[in-house]
């Protein structure tokens, strides 16, 4: 197998929904919205998705996996970078969602794919901070990393609108279709953007996931 194709191998595995870091378990907020705001319809969530890739946590998730992937390219520790996505996280519900996920990813990729330089990486990295080091530290091109996170995201987000709302898997496949062009944009975005610029707009998710923190009955932990 070709490095470059041994390399997106890897990425694929990394990201696919069979990679045990249990992000079938976090809808980021949406359940609440749904439930509460009536978010039911394909194209209004097809909307909401693309708002937050576009310039919400999507988008700013996308920038620290590209600031991540270049630290660790240039041989530099990404501890700080973790710490700064953590404190940029605007929910509890979100502090959880991606420490959680970054601990298992991390934890998984030591015992099943090792490299010396993952071993300083912190037991608690904010997941687009460590998919985008290791992806780094395995030799995987930025750009794929970035395409494969933000697919990964929309991903995650239409399986939970699917199993919550009655939604067909059809019309998931749709909305996942339909974002294709706004999945490259904010990737573009993301490669030119400085942490300096590190920002986020999308004040009804955060305010979902805020709601969701006491949801009385809920199918996923954000």
């Amino acid at each position: 197998m070709r490095d470059d194709a041994a390399a997106l191998y890897r990425l694929m595995s990394w990201l696919s929904p069979s990679f045990p870091v249990g992000a079938y378990a976090f809808s980021h907020g949406l359940e609440w919205q749904i439930e509460h705001e009536g978010l039911t319809k394909p194209q209004p969530m097809r909307d909401w998705i693309a708002e937050l890739i576009a310039q919400g946590s999507g988008q700013s998730d996308l920038v620290l996996c590209a600031a991540a992937w270049r630290a660790v390219a240039g041989g530099e520790t990404v501890n700080e970078l973790s710490a700064l996505a953590l404190a940029f996280s605007g929910t509890a519900e979100r502090v959880t969602e991606t420490q959680a996920q970054g601990t298992a990813f991390v934890g998984t990729v030591r015992d099943t794919w090792p490299d010396a330089s993952l071993e300083t990486l912190p037991d608690d990295c904010a997941y687009p901070v460590a998919v985008g080091a290791v992806a780094a530290a395995h030799g995987v091109p930025e750009q794929a990393t970035l395409t494969g996170y933000a697919h990964a995201f929309v991903a995650n987000l239409v399986s939970a609108a699917v199993r919550l709302v009655p939604l067909g898997q059809t019309d998931g496949q749709r909305i996942t279709a339909q974002l294709e062009t706004a999945v490259d944009a904010a990737v573009a975005r993301a490669g030119e953007t400085a942490l300096d610029d590190l920002s986020s707009a999308t004040l009804a998710s955060d305010i979902a996931a805020m709601q969701h923190e006491t949801q009385y009955t809920r199918l996923f932990r954000s």
